[in-house]
Order: structure tokens, then C-alpha cells, then sequence
């Protein structure tokens, strides 16, 4: 009886999967970019729109990523239930052929079984048993079905949704360097002397030397600094949204090691200040590109490296969550931001951020001071 072979090999029991819906984050997503667009809208009329705005960029960032996400976990798990479809392919059809067959025909003769009444009354017995199996293995079917259908419209709505977010966020970025060129003067802590500055880059072949030499660079004392980070240290967020691509003392491809961390971002992220801070020094230096070095308290300084542009003037005194400026814009940046692919791995996150934090002039490991665990 090959037809109850087959309908018993097709009820076995399938390869387990996730039980949980991979589409719900992309779902999620979505809700948290159309309440970033609103947001958005409403950052033209703020009152402090660096603020609004700074929060804007960051609701889009934080909604982008998990889309990207989402939307790499629906098109596993779609290709997990094709997969699935695919592989009983044969068996279901030819399921439906016999039991084509065995309908389609008003004969009792195929209903009989060789041995007699008796096994024609215990295959009637089986296929009592089989078929409310049948049934459920039916539905399951009509289940994947469906969710392989789901799991095609989310990709199409949100694929659009991402591109349409990523002009977003690029919008207010712009609007965000527009305001910051618009807003008034910051509190100054001390004035800068750019010609001493100018000799000290020119001079210094280190980090160390640069970082030693700050004090030089003040004309004059306005404020005394009241920044203290006790009970902080191992709790600061990271400034940018980004992944540890390399911690400290680990050397490089070049078998260089840098005893700052090394963070994977994606282009134009925004990049704020994790603390209040006087603003130290900001603008190219060494081989790091552009830098900002800020002063959270007195002996302690934060160096940012590899960013693309920056904000702010030397002696500024800023408060927490204040944009410090945008990672680069490498050429690839539109592939890269609506890329689904290595997000998890930093493989799509073509910019780098280079954190190094000192203590007395003497370089420290950023992730006692920054919780590198919690990556964006």
C-alpha cells in the first residue's frame, strides 16, 4: 500500500525551527521610523532644534539598524520555509495523485485488502488515524504558505521604507549642521590660541605629546571646570552607534596596536558626547584625521578619531548628548546604509572610530570607562 507509506513518511516530524516571528522586529522597525518622521516635523519649530534635531537623527539611526536587522531575519527565515516547500514538493504531489485516485473512483474493489475482511477493516482502522494527521499536516502547510507571503509583502514595504528613511535622516542631518551654524555662542571655558595650536600639530609626533601640550594652547582662563564623573566610569554610553571592531592593545592587519578601541560604523552616524565636557581641541591632527579631544574633568581626556565632520570650537563647555559631528562619507555610503547583509558583523559599516581615553597624560582601556557590551 505505497499511497500509506507515503501519507505516513509525510505526518513525521519536522525540523524544528524558531518559534518566534523574525518579522517582528522589521514590523517594530517600521512604527519607530514613521515616529522619527514625526519628530522630524516637529524639530522645525523647536526651540532648541540642535537638540530635537540631534534626538531625530538618533530615533532614525536606532530605526534603521533594527530594520536592517528585521529584515535580514525575514529573508532567512524565508528561505528556510522555501526551503521547507520545496523539499516536499514531490512527496506532496505525489500524495495528491493517490489520493486523486482513491476519490476519483466510485469502485469498493480498490478499498479492499488482499487479506480479507479482516485487513480491510484494519486498514480502515489506519486510515481513520491518518487522516486527522493528514489534516494537520495540511494546515501547517497553509501556515507556511501564508507566512512565505507575509514575509514577500514586509520585504517589499519595508525595502521602500528604508531608502525613503535614509533620505530622512540625510535630511536632518543637513538641517542639524545648518543649526548648528545658526546657534549662539556656547559658554566658553578658556580662550584659544590658534598660532600656538598651529605650532604645537606641526611639532608633536604623538598622541602623548599633543595630548601634553594642551595647556599651551590657552590664552586665558573664563570658567573653572565642575565636571565629575564619579560613580560614571564603566557606565558611559558609546558616542556613536556603532560595533567594537578591535579593542585595545590589538594589533592590526599591519601588526600595529593602539592602545584606544577601534569602533565599526556606518557612514555620516552621528557622533555626540557621552558626558559634559569642555571642548580641548577639535580639527585634523597626526594621521587620525579629524579629531575631537574633549575634557569630561580635570586630568582625563577623550579623543575621537576618523570623523568626517565636526562641530564645535576649542573652549566650548558642552552638555551631554551634544553633536560632536558625522563619520565619513565614504563612496559607498548608499549601499552600505540600505545593505542588509554583515550587519551583525560591521561588515556593512565602511566608517571607523578611533576612541582612546588618558588619565594624567597616561593612556587607559576606553572599556572601563565605556560600555563597549552594549554596541548599536
Amino acid at each position: 500500500m505505497r499511497w500509506f507509506v507515503l501519507c505516513v513518511s509525510l505526518i513525521g516530524p519536522a525540523m524544528a525551527l524558531a518559534q518566534t516571528s523574525p518579522a517582528d522586529r522589521a514590523r517594530s522597525a517600521l512604527n519607530m521610523l514613521d515616529a522619527a518622521t514625526e519628530q522630524l516635523e516637529s524639530a522645525q519649530s523647536a526651540r532648541d532644534r540642535v537638540r530635537a534635531l540631534t534626538e531625530t537623527i538618533s530615533a532614525f539611526e536606532e530605526g534603521l539598524s533594527a530594520l536592517r536587522t528585521g529584515l535580514r531575519q525575514a529573508a532567512t527565515r524565508k528561505a528556510q520555509v522555501s526551503a521547507r516547500l520545496q523539499a516536499q514538493d514531490e512527496e506532496i504531489a505525489a500524495l495528491l495523485a493517490v489520493l486523486q485516485r482513491v476519490g476519483g473512483t466510485t469502485s469498493p474493489v480498490l478499498l479492499l485488502h488482499p487479506g480479507g475482511p479482516t485487513g480491510t477493516a484494519r486498514a480502515g482502522m489506519l486510515l481513520a488515524e491518518v487522516a486527522p494527521a493528514l489534516n494537520a499536516r495540511a494546515a501547517d502547510l497553509r501556515l507556511d504558505l501564508e507566512e512565505l507571503q507575509r514575509l514577500q509583502r514586509l520585504q517589499t514595504t519595508s525595502a521602500a521604507r528604508l531608502e525613503a528613511g535614509l533620505q530622512q535622516v540625510q535630511r536632518a542631518r543637513t538641517e542639524l549642521s545648518q543649526a548648528i551654524a545658526d546657534r549662539t555662542e556656547l559658554p566658553k571655558r578658556f580662550i584659544y590660541d590658534p598660532v600656538n595650536a598651529a605650532v604645537l600639530i606641526a611639532s608633536a609626533e604623538t598622541l602623548g605629546e599633543f595630548a601634553a601640550g594642551l595647556d599651551r594652547l590657552i590664552v586665558e582662563e573664563l570658567a573653572v571646570p565642575r565636571f565629575d564623573l564619579m560613580g560614571r566610569k564603566g557606565q558611559l554610553d558609546l558616542p556613536v552607534q556603532g560595533r567594537v571592531l578591535r579593542a585595545a592593545g590589538e594589533p592590526d592587519a599591519a601588526g600595529i596596536s593602539r592602545p584606544g578601541i577601534i569602533l565599526a560604523t556606518l557612514p555620516r552616524a552621528l557622533v555626540t558626547t557621552p558626558v559634559p565636557a569642555t571642548i580641548r581641541y577639535v580639527g585634523p591632527l597626526l594621521d587620525f584625521g579629524q579629531v575631537v579631544i574633549l575634557e569630561p574633568q580635570a586630568e582625563v581626556l577623550f579623543v575621537l578619531a576618523g570623523l568626517g565632520t565636526v562641530y564645535g570650537m576649542a573652549g566650548d563647555v558642552i552638555e551631554e548628548g551634544t553633536p560632536l559631528g558625522l563619520m565619513g562619507d565614504a563612496e559607498n555610503k548608499i549601499a552600505a546604509e540600505l545593505s542588509t547583509d554583515g550587519d551583525e558583523t560591521g561588515a556593512a559599516r565602511s566608517e571607523t572610530l578611533y576612541i582612546e581615553v588618558r588619565h594624567d597624560n597616561t593612556p587607559e582601556d576606553p572599556s572601563l570607562w565605556f560600555r563597549t557590551d552594549k554596541d548599536g
